[in-house]
């Protein structure tokens, strides 16, 4: 009679395809926000969804690709969130992000309104904010597989605000101040949880010039 010579060994689960993708992303959500890129390995990830690691590249490609997976599906979902949030509909299924800046021009919806829905929105979700923050720090490093990615999200970022800004004002130079402004208190906010995170941007947004007017 042959004995399993890992007895402590479970068998692994079988799963659909998508549920076995946003298994994945989560799991790999959750490991880069609390060690970075660089500090999670692929085996980390693999063991979390009990899989060999051969299992999870079959899902992702890279550890390079893993990243993307995970940054795409948080564009996705957040867009939707600041979508819902804003009073804007959502269309089922596929849904591009780029299609969120569309709609917010088309509906006229002010800058402070934008932004204190994006502080809403992140308030709630202090993983990912870190996420972000650890990422946007790593990804300065030209090598980083999130380089070019970080690159375009801060003009989309930057664009975006500047498209809602009111009349009369440097729009460009309004939305640097509000997206510093906003990542500064974040990353305050992430060192102390017990601070206010929207009463705190929305007290402060009052000195931002031009983003009430």
């Amino acid at each position: 009679m042959r004995t399993d010579p890992h007895p402590e060994r479970r068998p692994r689960r079988r799963m659909p395809a998508a549920d076995r993708m946003a298994q994945i992303v989560d799991t790999a959500t959750v490991l880069i926000s609390q060690r970075g890129y660089w500090g999670t390995a692929v085996q980390d990830v693999a063991e979390a969804c009990e899989l060999t690691v051969p299992g999870l590249l079959h899902h992702v490609g890279s550890k390079g690709g893993l990243l993307i997976q995970v940054l795409s599906h948080r564009d996705e979902a957040d867009a939707r969130a600041l979508a819902e949030l804003l009073g804007l509909e959502v269309s089922p299924g596929e849904w591009d992000p780029a299609q969120l800046g569309v709609a917010m021009r088309e509906a006229g919806i002010p800058l402070a309104t934008v932004c204190d829905a994006v502080v809403e929105r992140n308030a709630s979700q202090p993983e990912i904010v870190r996420l972000y923050s650890v990422l946007e720090s790593e990804s300065l490093n030209t090598e980083h597989p999130g380089h070019d990615y970080f690159r375009q999200r801060q003009r989309l970022a930057l664009a975006g605000f500047a498209d809602q800004a009111p009349p009369g004002v440097d729009a460009i130079a309004l939305a640097h101040h509000v997206l510093a402004v906003m990542d500064g208190l974040q990353v305050q906010w992430l060192r102390d949880p017990s601070m206010d995170l929207v009463a705190t941007w929305r007290q402060v947004a009052r000195d931002i010039a031009g983003l009430g007017a």
